[in-house]
């Protein structure tokens, strides 16, 4: 049999795999290559290093500066995909005949490429990237950032129709699977790719209430601000945010409240920890859009989970988490959860559930046969 090779554009340096997007990319190539893929990768780099571990991982590794000027703002098409437009890369890929799997809307201007279009071509949909602009807009109070939300959405709306020229989508999430499918024929929905083996929650009862995510993304310490003032400030129990690059605004906030202790840049084992130690982690978010991976982090290594509706965005786990949409609920679920005991049943009830869902061995098979 000959061998597989495959092209898988980044938007990103995938590694190393601390954010969401690139989780889903960095495990789901990786797979990949563990079921005997030869894997081609190019990354667009522009805020992370180049990785040598990639090169260990993969057949080939190539980079191409992304071009972040702000003359790509006032272009035809999405900024994100304009400044992932590279000749360079185009030529790379027309050295053969491999298929090619691009991750996000972002890395798709490849699809206008008509030197490529006998190619297989697949798109990995990382979100409904117009939906998430529209409400970044809303949320934003700078006027320029507001502008450009507002205008991005409008042109992601519009370059979408593009993904038609895609032989297969692929969705991250049910939500996105049934946007897509409205609009186009080839989708599948295939759950995120995480790091994951089995679930390592310990039993028994944790002694506070944590947070997590990467605190310097608008989205997650605005949460943080709706919690430290809504929910917090007068529960009687112990609580500890952690996570990359708090703001001064939220280390004070935080100092202020007696019971709340704030831990910034935890290292991958000590944020394992504080989430395995916790009673209950708490993920909520402003936004019903993408796959929230942090919530899988959660439910593979901690106890209970409670989450608001758009936390879990047809991603399945609902019968794993404890949902709460406003103040009362939140606090009235978190001071009952307090009080249980995180069994051994419910243990072997979210590993049964979790590997039916997020199993990488089954994902990556049913990958492979869309691609090849």
């Amino acid at each position: 049999m000959s061998d597989k090779h495959l092209h898988i554009i980044s938007f990103n340096v995938p590694y190393p795999a601390n954010y969401g997007g690139v989780i889903d990319v960095f495990y789901k190539a990786k797979a990949l290559a563990g079921a005997g893929v030869k894997v081609h990768l190019h990354c667009f780099e522009y805020d992370r290093k180049r990785a040598p571990e990639l090169e260990q991982l993969f057949h080939s590794v190539d980079y191409y500066k992304r071009n972040i000027s702000k003359k790509y703002l006032f272009k035809r098409y999405p900024y994100i995909i304009e400044t992932r437009n590279s000749a360079r890369l185009v030529e790379n890929l027309l050295k053969d005949d491999y298929p090619i799997l691009m991750e996000g809307i972002h890395t798709s201007m490849l699809l206008l490429e008509k030197r490529l279009k006998n190619r297989k071509r697949l798109v990995r949909t990382h979100n409904i990237e117009h939906d998430y602009y529209t409400n970044l807009s809303r949320a934003e109070t700078d006027p320029f950032k507001k502008y450009y939300f507002y205008t991005e959405a409008g042109k992601l709306k519009k370059f979408e129709k593009v993904l038609a020229s895609a032989d297969h989508l692929v969705a991250i999430s049910q939500k996105d699977f049934q946007h897509f499918s409205k609009r186009f024929k080839n989708v599948s929905y295939i759950p995120a790719f995480h790091p994951h083996k089995k679930v390592e929650s310990l039993t028994g009862q944790g002694s506070y209430v944590l947070y997590h995510g990467n605190l310097s993304v608008p989205e997650n310490s605005d949460v943080v601000r709706f919690l430290l003032t809504e929910v917090f400030n007068d529960l009687n129990i112990p609580v500890i945010i952690a996570g990359l690059n708090p703001s001064r605004t939220l280390q004070n906030m935080a100092g202020e409240l007696s019971n709340v202790k704030l831990v910034a840049n935890p290292n991958d084992e000590n944020l394992k920890n504080l989430i395995k130690q916790a009673h209950v982690n708490i993920s909520i978010t402003g936004q019903a859009t993408g796959m929230k991976l942090k919530l899988l982090n959660a439910l593979y290594n901690g106890r209970f989970c409670v989450v608001n509706d758009k936390m879990l965005s047809g991603n399945g786990l609902d019968v794993l988490c404890e949902v709460a949409n406003d103040v009362r609920s939140i606090k009235k679920q978190i001071v009952r959860l307090m009080q249980r005991e995180f069994t051994l049943e419910m243990k072997d009830s979210r590993e049964a559930t979790l590997t039916k869902l997020y199993n990488n061995g089954n994902n990556v098979a049913r990958l492979i046969e869309l691609i090849f």
